[in-house]
């Protein structure tokens, strides 16, 4: 445990700098001497008031392509990104039109997240994985609703707030106008 948590700041770090990837594209070979990528770049990043607005819900955040990808970015600091790829999973899943596809899907997100010792399980009480379970042996779009909002739920309990208090997020609602790396 205290190893972790060594390990921890050091991956808070390491986290920041994987999303410098924003500002590393515009140096790479070949970029267009323009500018437009760094327009597109600064694009992406949120200004701290817009920030400032992903403290109000979780859902704000999520439907924020950069706060989407800051939360993700935090998350795998703390090891724990399978909930929100499962949430994304079942987002995807609802948006498929044929049956057919819908049925290998959900055995893909069962297999993927819900299946006991899964590669990716999430933290599921044993009614809602049973009932999910269950709802596979008839598929529709609201087969994974209940476990999809248990996750949603532990995220906004638990993780979502220690986000709002990391480095990470305060660096970005922090940030001088002038002084923008982007």
């Amino acid at each position: 445990a205290c190893l972790l948590k060594l390990a921890l700041p050091s991956r808070a770090k390491d986290m920041k700098n994987r999303l410098g990837i924003f500002r590393r594209r515009n140096e790479s070979p070949g970029a267009n001497p323009s500018g437009k990528l760094d327009k597109v770049l600064k694009s992406l990043k949120p200004t701290p008031e817009e920030a400032l607005k992903w403290g109000d819900s979780l859902e704000k955040l999520l439907l924020h392509k950069y706060g989407l990808a800051a939360f993700r970015a935090f998350l795998r600091t703390e090891f724990s990104e399978e909930n929100l790829e499962f949430w994304l999973a079942c987002e995807e899943f609802k948006k498929i039109k044929s049956q057919s596809k819908m049925v290998s899907k959900a055995k893909k997100i069962f297999s993927e997240y819900i299946a006991i010792q899964s590669c990716k399980e999430v933290n599921l009480d044993s009614y809602t994985r049973e009932h999910t379970k269950e709802n596979l042996q008839s598929i529709n779009r609201s087969c994974f609703d209940l476990a999809q909002k248990r996750i949603y739920g532990l995220m906004e309990k638990d993780s979502y707030p220690r986000f709002l208090r990391s480095d990470l997020y305060l660096d970005i609602i922090n940030q001088k106008k002038g002084s923008s790396p982007l």
